[in-house]
């Protein structure tokens, strides 16, 4: 058979092959697609495409594709290796229960999971109202100023807040961090892993006895502790602020609805996660953590924020706020290097806030704190020693050692996991939960009698405890005022609301998003049906490994199909993001260099073409970075390589590249690079995001890349989510394999590795399933086959528009790889139009534009990927053409260039539905511009955007209704 052909599955194997439902086009549109370029193959297509002396020239050993039937068995039989336990460990994690509501109209929704960053305001309007309401939620609960629309794990964000006292607290001279020893273990040992590499001094102590007598930054602590205490930490606070040193709180929102929110003990930044706001623990992730603070603070606060802003026709639209702090435009001075983050996350907790309201997220609260108080007097009733501080959830438990084994021994026997202190000692945690019942507490006190004969049960005990907290602990200020937490109580009216909010985006589900380094494919129902199933979801990242089981083989099998595909000897699958991907890989290579005695190596030299979270993240792990030039055709311009390669020799640690690079094109020299650098003593970090046109064609590890990261949400089919969830694995070579990341809790790597990166051992372990199914449903001929039809897609598409705007960069033979670049950069001068207007224009043809801008400054970048059919292809390509053509009636004079069909863009139903109609164009050419959108109209809800306005008067919680009216 040759790759030609769609896959046929043998006489005695059902039909339905899983490949030829994810690749768009059918084979005659691949035989057209091919005639189009001159070829006569995929085969000779993708030899022409990829440079001989990197070709893989073999197949992968893969296993051979399965069915999805097939494939959804394997996965609940995977799902039921694990053990779903009663899981009362905490640390930041805690089960809880999706409504249901929630979870199929958003988690197992296309419509909200196939969206992508909302960079085109417009047409994202339902996801950014939603991270709207998140932010008001977290700004609210934390009683701060203002919040972002998330972050990547509660551990992040402490590092992230570290590093934001470093750069905003000019008062004090060194970099000094003091840090709780109540902070959660997990949350310390990333602090300590981000402050090594950035020259932090980390100080771990306790903070009712920490003097201030050595300036600090900053401090953190653990609202309520990691051992379930409450501190006032009022006095503690107000020392901090007289030694001129920022306070940061790591804060449980649960908590928050009846403790005194962390603004009034004078926290000026506070953290945490959202996880138990309806999100399954899903072994680790994903997980929206949350960052809010003072209002002057936001332009050094990292991840993005959502803010409202004036529309061109005086309405309100919500954007994108202060992107300029992006690295993205800042690269290597920017204030983080997050990229992605956990936005459909962030949704669904929001949403839960929604849904409940303030008096619903009250009693769950309140009914949690009792059910702990309850279990509190049943184990003193015991003789069991649980400490005389306040309490909301969690406890920490004194048996003795005497009790301890047994105690461990009777939980284990009715499947219930405790944080365990010090089992010989008997010294355990218990963390309680929104699925918490009378009757677990009634187990717990039978398993912490330790054999003895116990009556004590919770219904009886309630009379005993009355659950309240008194000053300073308790919370007077109001929260979630705001009508959209009081307008969605019965599942009908969120069922509306949430449709209403979906049906304001582009998706996936209504037409293909061409946005190039972005990867927007498929994500196939199979593959996200096991997210779901409660064997993946519903364990705690802590349970011992023999209740995950399933867990690790998904994580075995995973990784040694990622090596094979790679060509690297080991994979961490610990990074949660792209950029944490680059992160822990830069991290690797200085540890690699520190154990060879090497310290001084720290150049990293970066191409100027390469992605902007490059510069950040090897900043972040305490790079100086060199800005390599590139050549007029996009190329890395070897001349200046290998003149500063020279110059910094002793002291180069790395170089980071793309491949195929940014510019959307398979340099022919990558082996020249390779060897360039390593020459000089460094090492190659290879940027993964454009993986998806290698697969099965070359692999990093064979031409030369030390370290690779792997951008699972874009090769491997992870969803976007609208800016996230993500995973960033990092493939290495097998003198990199020592320094892998480890963990404090469960260690996965050895003795040399690097600290941890994520807040859990393998990052957001409940998505992995869908880049495993992926990967199980096309084998080693899909895979291939898949980069083969992102490359064909590509060079047909840029063939058909390089007439209307010339394609910028190609290969030495004139293809290009998976994307490419469309050259837009003369519209100003020729008809006073810009990229943007041509974006915004295309949302009148029912389409999300391309990248715009990025890498190159005014131009288009496209990448249809492999699920794109031809059809969908040319509408793109036609809609492209219409608007040159529009544009040429600018040029004529025909239409004016301040009012024109590209300029106004883009046009609403409100804006045609008026008596009088004053533009020199129809209000069909408005708003059916071709035929096609007749037939099916996606229509933005919004004109366009101010962002300008919106910067300069920033709005970022949900604003009272009269806001709307000003």
């Amino acid at each position: 058979m040759t790759t030609t052909q769609t896959s046929q599955a043998s006489g005695l194997d059902h039909p339905d092959v899983f490949i030829n439902r994810h690749i768009g086009p059918s084979d005659a549109d691949v035989q057209t697609m091919l005639k189009a370029l001159g070829y006569d193959s995929l085969e000779s297509l993708s030899d022409a495409a990829v440079p001989a002396d990197i070709r893989l020239g073999r197949e992968l050993a893969l296993d051979a594709p399965i069915s999805e039937a097939a494939l959804l068995r394997r996965m609940r039989e995977i799902a039921d290796q694990n053990q779903v336990w009663r899981s009362y460990i905490g640390l930041g994690y805690h089960d809880c229960i999706t409504p249901p509501v929630i979870l199929r109209n958003i988690l197992e929704n296309p419509g909200w999971y196939t969206q992508y960053t909302p960079y085109q305001a417009e047409i994202a309007q339902g996801r950014l109202e939603a991270l709207l309401n998140y932010q008001t939620m977290i700004a609210d609960l934390t009683g701060m100023e203002i919040a972002n629309a998330s972050l990547l794990d509660e551990g992040t964000a402490v590092a992230e807040a570290m590093h934001m006292c470093v750069a905003v607290n000019r008062k004090v001279k060194d970099a000094r961090f003091f840090v709780s020893d109540l902070l959660h273990p997990q949350s310390i040992a990333i602090l300590e892993t981000r402050a090594a590499a950035m020259d932090i001094e980390v100080l771990v102590g306790d903070h009712r006895t920490f003097a201030f007598d050595t300036p600090v930054c900053g401090v953190i602590v653990q609202y309520p502790a990691t051992d379930g205490s409450i501190h006032d930490y009022g006095s503690f606070a107000a020392k901090a602020k007289e030694a001129g040193a920022m306070i940061v709180a790591a804060a449980d929102l649960l908590a928050l609805t009846l403790l005194a929110p962390p603004s009034e003990f004078g926290a000026d930044i506070v953290v945490g996660n959202s996880q138990r706001f309806g999100v399954p623990m899903g072994y680790g992730g994903p997980h929206a953590a949350y960052m809010a603070t003072r209002e002057e603070f936001q332009r050094r606060m990292p991840g993005r924020i959502i803010g409202l802003t004036r529309t061109t026709d005086g309405g309100t639209a919500l954007r994108l706020a202060l992107q300029t702090r992006e690295q993205h435009i800042r690269r290597e001075k920017a204030t983080s290097n997050i990229c992605t983050a956990q936005v459909l996350l962030a949704i669904m907790a929001g949403a839960y806030a929604c849904y409940h309201g303030p008096d619903g997220l009250k009693a769950i609260a309140s009914r949690l704190h009792h059910l702990t108080c309850i279990l509190r007097t049943g184990l003193e009733k015991l003789g069991l020693d649980t400490g005389d501080a306040p309490v909301f959830d969690t406890l920490k438990v004194v048996a003795g050692h005497e009790r301890g084994p047994h105690i461990h021994a009777a939980a284990i026997a009715k499947r219930i996991n405790l944080r365990v202190y010090d089992e010989a000692q008997g010294i355990f945690g218990i963390a309680l939960d929104e699925r918490t019942s009378t009757a677990d507490i009634d187990d717990l006190l039978e398993v912490f009698s330790a054999g003895d004969f116990c009556d004590l049960k919770a219904e009886t005990l309630a009379a005993e405890v009355e659950p309240a907290y008194a000053a300073p602990f308790a919370r007077t200020s109001e929260y979630l005022t705001h009508p959209v937490f009081h307008s969605h109580r019965s599942e009908t009216e969120m069922l509306r609301y949430l449709t209403r909010l979906q049906s304001k985006d582009l998706s996936l589900t209504t037409s293909m998003i061409p946005l190039g380094s972005c990867t927007m494919k498929l994500n196939a129902t199979a593959e996200m049906i096991p997210v779901t199933l409660p064997g993946f979801g519903r364990l705690h990242p802590f349970a011992p490994l023999e209740q995950a089981l399933g867990y690790a083989r998904l994580f075995r099998e995973l990784e040694s199909w990622l090596q094979e595909i790679t060509g690297f000897h080991a994979v961490s699958l610990q990074p949660n993001a792209g950029a944490q991907g680059e992160y822990a890989g830069m991290l690797v290579i200085r540890a690699y260099h520190h154990a060879a005695g090497n310290d001084h190596r720290n150049v990293c030299l970066i191409p100027q073409s390469a992605h902007g979270t490059n510069p950040a993240s090897a900043v972040m792990a305490g790079m100086k970075v060199v800005v390599v030039k590139t050549d007029s055709h996009g190329n890395i311009d070897l001349a200046d390589l290998e003149a500063k390669a020279e110059k910094h020799s002793e002291n180069l640690a790395a170089t980071m590249v793309t491949y195929p690079s940014t510019h959307g094109v398979f340099e022919w020299h990558i082996r020249r690079v390779c060897d360039l650098v390593h020459k000089h003593g460094g090492q190659v970090y290879l940027d993964g995001a454009n993986m998806n046109a290698q697969l099965g064609l070359c692999r990093p590890g064979d031409y030369g890349a030390d370290v690779c990261h792997l951008n699972l949400h874009k090769t491997f089919c992870i969803p976007h989510g609208g800016g996230g969830p993500g995973m960033g694995p990092i493939g290495v070579a097998e003198h990199l394999t020592p320094y892998l990341p480890t963990h404090p809790i469960v260690p996965v790597s050895g003795p040399d590795a690097i600290g941890p990166i994520a807040a859990a051992p393998w990052g957001s372990a409940s998505i992995l399933p869908i880049s495993y199914a992926y990967i199980a449903m096309c084998g080693p001929e899909g895979l291939k086959r898949s980069s083969q039809i992102a490359i064909l897609g590509a060079n047909y598409m840029a063939k058909r528009l390089d007439a209307t705007f010339p394609v910028l960069y190609r290969a030495e033979n004139g293809m290009v790889a998976h994307e490419f670049i469309l050259d837009t950069r003369d519209l100003k001068k020729r008809a006073g139009v810009t990229v943007e207007d041509v974006a915004k224009r295309l949302m009148d043809y029912g389409f999300h534009a391309p990248t715009i801008s990025f890498p190159v400054i005014d131009t288009m970048m496209i990448e249809p990927t492999e699920s794109e059919s031809m059809a969908e292809m040319d509408r793109l390509c036609d809609a492209i053409i219409s608007i040159a053509g529009e544009i040429a009636k600018i040029e004529s004079g025909e239409w004016p260039q301040d009012d024109n069909p590209l300029v106004n863009a883009p046009h609403t139903a409100q804006e045609i539905a008026v008596d009088e109609w004053t533009h020199p164009y129809s209000r069909a050419t408005a708003v059916y511009p071709v035929e096609w959108t007749r037939a099916h109209k996606f229509w933005p809800p919004v004109k366009r955007a101010d962002n300008v306005f919106g910067d300069r008067n920033l709005i970022c919680s949900c604003p009272p209704l009269d806001a709307y009216e000003d």
